[in-house]
């Protein structure tokens, strides 16, 4: 199937199929017109890839964690897999903390500024 056909089937643009393509997560075949033809299989691959960005994984850890994924369901136990996938995990944690630091500075910023707005001071 050509790049349209994959796009409308996976909900993802031809644009970040190429990306894709470019970051070394699809491997489509090139006609000798140019054009990539992409396998059937590739929609799983597509979908993949999407849950994975969706779970917040950059595409250097999707590269890896790919090829350990050949049944669509469950990354199966792959040299440095597991390591990568903690990591992650790692960082994303702390980024949410951080966020859940940031939320608490802003609340009581705002919480300090409504408590010293007086009603004589409102704007009309």
């Amino acid at each position: 199937m050509l790049i349209g056909e994959l796009a409308e089937r996976t909900g993802t643009s031809e644009r970040l199929l190429r990306y894709n393509e470019r970051a070394g997560l699809l491997r489509p075949e090139r006609l000798p017109n140019g054009y990539r033809e992409y396998a059937d299989s590739d929609t799983a691959v597509v979908l993949r890839i999407r849950a994975l960005l969706a779970a917040g994984l950059p595409t250097r850890v999707i590269r890896q964690v790919l090829p350990c994924t050949a049944d669509g369901t469950a990354v199966q136990p792959c040299p440095g897999v597991l390591d990568a996938l903690r990591a992650q995990l790692s960082d994303l944690d702390h980024r949410a903390a951080e966020l859940a630091a940031a939320r608490e500075v802003l609340r009581e910023t705002i919480a300090g500024a409504e408590a010293r707005t007086t009603p004589a001071s409102t704007p009309r």
